[in-house]
């Protein structure tokens, strides 16, 4: 597969002259507002709505999406659908390994890659047990953790995962995964497997909502792009321009592409639903791929070329979800939203609150239905 790399996209879109520092990403965050749980509902998350060319603010309900959107608007959700990654398994010498299942393995056949947290390296030949029984064996070490693992007994990896393995909930939610994270970890239109970790801005989403948002003349249409752990990995150099992505697969459909093409065409906004969903469209607007792997790193500076505004949730300080976001928004619009929401105290991070990011009057209209309860 082919696809744009990291070099080739910030050679030709971004326009800032002076280096971003990483404490540019830098806010506080209180950590009694990192979500530990999915609410009830849905749908009744609050929705923090940010007019991204004036810095207007207003305050609503998910539920109420369609009132801040107007007819011929086009939503591009990620129907990617997140496996339960995570693997408890021991050596032989019975030393506890944790491993992050990220893809298959282009070999040996039926291998996967994956991301190992242990106190040594896990060299070729080493052989992982799980509760079950089952036994995997090490046949690559790369770097920074990374194996390649092969089921002896040639048990597909995809049904070892459903066997044994449990959502990788991301490591701010300090408590274990249960059985309801199988189903709330998830979107309602997850529909190819693939992602370690759920694109959290569709997780707001119901059926009935998107029927409503339909009647209302707001389209939706889907592309896939299968989030691994690259996405969240942390920036460590101090100019933000030089962290990479790990690259990710991504597929947009041809009935997207033409969904997108005519809302074009007859004036309506291109919203994406998570920063998944950016990467994916922007990715395909420089390169012309629709389908393929993508290193694309969007920070400020970043000359959208597809996207008009996007649905997100709030993301944690230094990380490169934030800088996509504030390159969409503008950093004092965005780091003013998020004082805002914290004075307001929504719920950050994956199970939180959204945010609704769109130039245009819908905050101003919003304002006067606002919902800051």
């Amino acid at each position: 597969m082919c696809g744009p790399t990291p070099g080739v996209a910030t050679a030709t879109v971004f326009v800032r002259s002076v280096p971003m520092r990483l404490s540019e990403l830098d806010y506080e965050l209180p950590p009694e507002l990192i979500a530990q749980e999915p609410i009830a509902d849905r749908a009744d998350a609050r929705l923090l709505v940010l007019d991204r060319a004036t810095g207007a603010i207003a305050h609503s309900r998910f539920y109420k999406l369609a009132r801040h959107l107007r007819e011929g608007d086009l939503l591009v959700l990620n129907n990617t659908r997140v496996f339960p990654a995570r693997l408890q398994v021991r050596k032989e010498s019975g030393g506890a390994v944790e491993l992050l299942m990220v893809r298959a393995a282009e070999t040996p056949a039926g291998a996967w890659l994956a991301l190992a947290k242990t106190h040594r390296p896990l060299r070729e030949g080493v052989r992982l047990k799980l509760a079950s029984g089952r036994v995997l064996r090490v046949v690559g070490n790369a770097r920074n953790g990374r194996v390649t693992l092969i089921p002896e007994d040639a048990t597909p990896m995809e049904r070892l995962l459903e066997e044994s393995g449990v959502p990788a909930l991301p490591h701010y939610i300090r408590r274990p995964p249960g059985p309801a994270d199988l189903t709330e970890y998830q979107t309602v239109y997850a529909e190819r497997t693939g992602a370690v970790a759920a694109p959290t801005a569709g997780l707001h989403f119901t059926r009935e909502l998107l029927d409503q948002l339909a009647a209302a003349g707001v389209r939706h249409a889907y592309l896939t792009l299968h989030i691994g752990p690259g996405t969240f990995a942390p920036i460590r150099s101090s100019d933000v321009e030089g962290h990479t992505m790990e690259a990710e697969w991504f597929t947009i459909p041809p009935e997207t592409a033409a969904a997108i093409e005519s809302a074009r065409r007859l004036g309506g906004r291109i919203i994406g639903v998570g920063t998944s969903s950016v990467r994916a469209l922007e990715s395909w607007a420089i390169t012309d791929d629709r389908e393929g792997f993508t290193g694309l790193f969007i920070f400020p500076g970043f000359r959208f070329k597809l996207v008009d505004g996007m649905v997100t949730n709030f993301h944690m300080p230094r990380s490169t979800v934030l800088a996509l976001v504030m390159a969409l928004a503008g950093r004092d619009h965005l780091l003013a939203a998020y004082r805002d929401a914290i004075r307001h105290r929504y719920r950050f991070l994956s199970y939180g609150d959204a945010m609704l990011i769109l130039a245009g009057a819908a905050a101003t209209r919003s304002a006067r239905s606002a919902d800051p309860g």
